[in-house]
């Protein structure tokens, strides 16, 4: 498994986390997603044979937040 720290702007309640998090452990490969409002990022641990960075960044950006 694989970690990254993804910066993600326009996070400003819990409900923006869920909605973050739950557009990542719906992707196939990732296992943990685990947004902050403080540091305005997201935690992700998936299998990189199965998901890519850019993939990961694409479903949070569909989800409506974006990400630097």
């Amino acid at each position: 498994m694989k970690h990254v720290s993804l910066q993600v702007e326009k996070m400003s309640c819990g409900n923006c986390l869920s909605t973050v998090e739950n557009a990542l452990t719906q992707m196939n490969g990732v296992n943990r997603a685990k947004a902050s409002l403080e540091d305005k990022k997201v935690e992700v641990e998936y299998d990189e044979t199965k998901a890519e960075v850019y993939d990961l960044a694409e479903a949070v950006r569909k989800a409506g937040y974006i990400v630097l």
